[in-house]
């Protein structure tokens, strides 16, 4: 695509990690855009102009897409997305890469991304759909523990329980149903049996029937080493997870990505954004866990780097219909991605604490932001749960995994705190 016919102005609308991943790869594009973003956070503004417009201010963000005149904009998260930002935009004339509210429903009702599993035989774990404690409970004591309770609604990645006793299990539903842990979204609950096996997250550029599906990752989703400890929104990622070899690709495009974008287009959903399916990879074959409706993170700050097609040709592509015929070039070797975050996460975690990153740092080593702020003074401080992405490159896992934590390591900060075995059962098997 000629770089003479791409947008010169681009709006991403987010403030964490992944938006700082992609605020970096399009002002890299060859056409070099101007690239702005709200709200953004400390690191995002050394590297791009930031607005003060929050990302559920649906009205605010169109607003300012014309007042800048952005060509495009890319929403990041899920909620402006559920709210309806793509509708308006469209309303409004601008072309935007996000599914509508139609589309976002794919990730903010579980239920309903369920229902479109099952009708369409893709495969998936068995579940029962709750509104009520006790036949949910009544359902767990039916079946197989360990077993899965998951809130219907968005969680901020954090509502999934895998529950490993029966108690752990009647806790976890009481707690979402009753006790209002995730508040409405989690007032219905999936109870799913537990699948067995390894995680891999594939993320697809859809338009329509057409898709693009970007190199595979791994994401680590539990808190502790080994994974131990409760789900996180992501504490690092790796790609290519290389368990998914070019025949499981195969079978994991031809069984659950074409037959996903295509069921969701014959629904009548308008869809131009990037699908995210979690797949667990059982030894019956591989199983869809859930969808997302945006770029994940942290496998996006992983994925983006390994891109040698402009992704600001891809995401224009997809947003305008034109996606089809479209050829993905990826770069060889590897990229990872490790979490640096506040120590208590993603429990209680403070606020305000000073951070220091080198000047200098290993080769192929890029740090983005996620939860930082300028506090009066102009110091750098956390102000988030997850702080910041470490992101490396290098010819081989192990040599990317070693320039990312040699920066982990470099990085000064009272509360940090990170996994230190990101990618570890993958360089067990090299």
């Amino acid at each position: 695509m000629n770089p003479e016919s791409l947008p010169r102005s681009v709006l991403v609308v987010g403030s964490g990690g992944r938006e700082h991943a992609l605020v970096k790869a399009l002002a890299a594009a060859p056409g070099r855009p101007r690239v702005f973003c709200a709200p953004g956070n400390a690191g995002i503004a050394g590297d791009a102009a930031c607005f003060p417009v929050r990302v559920d201010d649906v009205e605010g963000l169109v607003g300012l897409a014309r007042r800048e005149k952005a060509a495009l904009v890319v929403v990041g998260p899920e909620v402006p997305l559920v709210l309806g930002l793509a509708d308006r935009l469209a309303e409004a004339g601008i072309p935007v890469y996000g599914p509508t509210a139609a589309g976002a429903r794919l990730e903010a009702s579980k239920a309903f991304t369920k229902g479109i599993l099952l009708k369409y035989g893709i495969p998936t774990a068995g579940a029962g759909i709750f509104s009520e404690a006790a036949p949910a409970i009544a359902f767990v004591r039916s079946g197989r523990i360990p077993v899965v309770i998951k809130a219907d609604g968005l969680a901020a990645g954090k509502g999934v329980v895998v529950a490993t006793t029966l108690a752990e299990a009647e806790s976890a539903v009481t707690e979402m149903v009753e006790g209002g842990r995730f508040g409405d979204g989690g007032r219905q609950v999936l109870v799913e049996e537990c699948l067995e096996g390894e995680e891999t997250s594939i993320l697809v550029v859809v338009s329509g029937r057409d898709f693009v599906v970007l190199p595979t990752s791994q994401d680590h989703k539990r808190i502790g080493e080994g994974d131990t400890g409760p789900n996180t929104g992501g504490m690092g990622a790796y790609s290519p997870a290389e368990v998914v070899t070019p025949a499981l690709m195969e079978e994991i495009v031809e069984r659950i990505v074409r037959p996903s974008v295509d069921a969701i287009a014959s629904e009548g959903i308008p869809f131009r954004g990037t699908l995210f399916i979690g797949i667990m990879l059982t030894p019956a074959g591989p199983r869809v866990l859930e969808f997302n409706t945006r770029f994940g993170d942290p496998e996006t700050q992983a994925v983006l780097p390994r891109l040698a097609t402009d992704l600001l040709a891809l995401l224009w592509a997809a947003a305008t219909g034109r996606l089809g015929g479209l050829a993905l070039e990826v770069r060889p070797g590897h990229a990872i991605c490790v979490v640096i975050s506040a120590a208590g996460y993603p429990g209680a975690y403070a606020s305000g604490d000073a951070v220091e990153i080198p000047a200098s740092l290993p080769e192929g080593v890029t740090i983005l932001h996620a939860g930082t702020a300028r506090d009066a003074a102009g110091r750098l401080v956390t102000s988030g749960g997850r702080v910041l992405g470490v992101t490396a490159t290098g010819p081989s896992l192990r040599a990317a995994a070693a320039r990312a934590y040699e920066a982990c390591d470099s990085v000064l900060c009272s509360s940090k705190y990170y996994r230190r075995d990101i990618g570890a059962r993958q360089l067990r098997r090299a």
